[in-house]
């Protein structure tokens, strides 16, 4: 089994949703894919946040009261059967509603926070690797070429050495399970990844975060995502991917 085949088949196996032969498949791939392995572990993960976090809704009294009095022995005996089958049909779909409501928005937010935890992690591993830039260079005419040479899209790289920024590099990383550049800047003493991505149909996240002491700042331009990490003081952070999102 291949990581393309392994990708369909990893969150049915966190559902527990595989036969025997395709479990062993798939549990053999995972041994020896860390980045399968990884996208297991943050599926495994999210099921248990939504498990212990999703907020729990009781009934309003006045519908329980109601509940409660439609099922009296006597009424019910009274009463067509199809209106108690209409009745708990009408409190399923409601309830179910309101599951898929409040699920649906949870799940959009815990992807947003998934998505600054993994910018940061990514950011940690590549400082402590020492592989921060790939291509090394301050000409976006060096970079940019390099960066879509690897990639299915040609990501812009702007340069704003006129307000401090300067830019050192790229690098290619993973972000959301997709292989995106990452632009490299240098302000002052500090390091700035910018992930950049085409824009998606998802909820655009937070203008800024602060996770494990970083900041994570976050723009939308006309076709493209920003996402910066940095520790650097976040009014410097959020005008500056700002500025990158606006550059033409």
């Amino acid at each position: 089994m291949n990581c393309h085949e392994a990708t369909t088949r990893v969150a049915a196996h966190a559902d527990g949703e595989l036969d025997g032969v395709q479990r062993r498949a798939v549990e053999k791939h995972l041994a020896a894919c860390p980045s399968c392995a990884e996208a297991h572990q943050r599926i495994l993960a999210l099921r248990a946040r939504l498990q212990s976090e999703v907020t729990y809704h009781k009934a309003p009294e006045a519908l329980r009261a109601r509940i409660a009095e439609q099922a009296r022995p006597a009424r019910r005996a009274r009463e067509p059967r199809w209106r108690w089958l209409s009745l708990g049909a009408l409190a399923g779909c409601a309830a179910t509603v309101l599951a898929f409501f409040v699920t649906t928005a949870m799940v959009e937010h815990r992807a947003v926070d998934d998505l600054a935890v993994e910018a940061v992690g990514a950011h940690v591993r590549a400082t402590l690797s020492q592989h921060v830039i790939e291509v090394a260079s301050s000409d976006q005419h060096t970079v940019k070429p390099w960066l879509s040479a690897r990639l299915d899209y040609s990501p812009p790289v702007p340069r704003l050495d006129a307000s401090g920024f300067v830019l050192t590099g790229g690098r290619l990383d993973y972000l959301d399970k997709q292989r995106v550049a990452v632009l490299v800047y240098r302000y002052r003493d500090h390091v700035i990844d910018v992930f950049v991505r085409p824009a998606t149909a998802r909820p655009p996240a937070m203008p800024l975060r602060t996770l494990r002491g970083f900041n994570i700042a976050h723009a939308r331009g006309a076709d493209m995502d920003w996402l910066a990490v940095s520790d650097v003081s976040a009014d410097v952070l959020v005008p500056f991917v700002e500025a990158l999102a606006a550059a033409r």
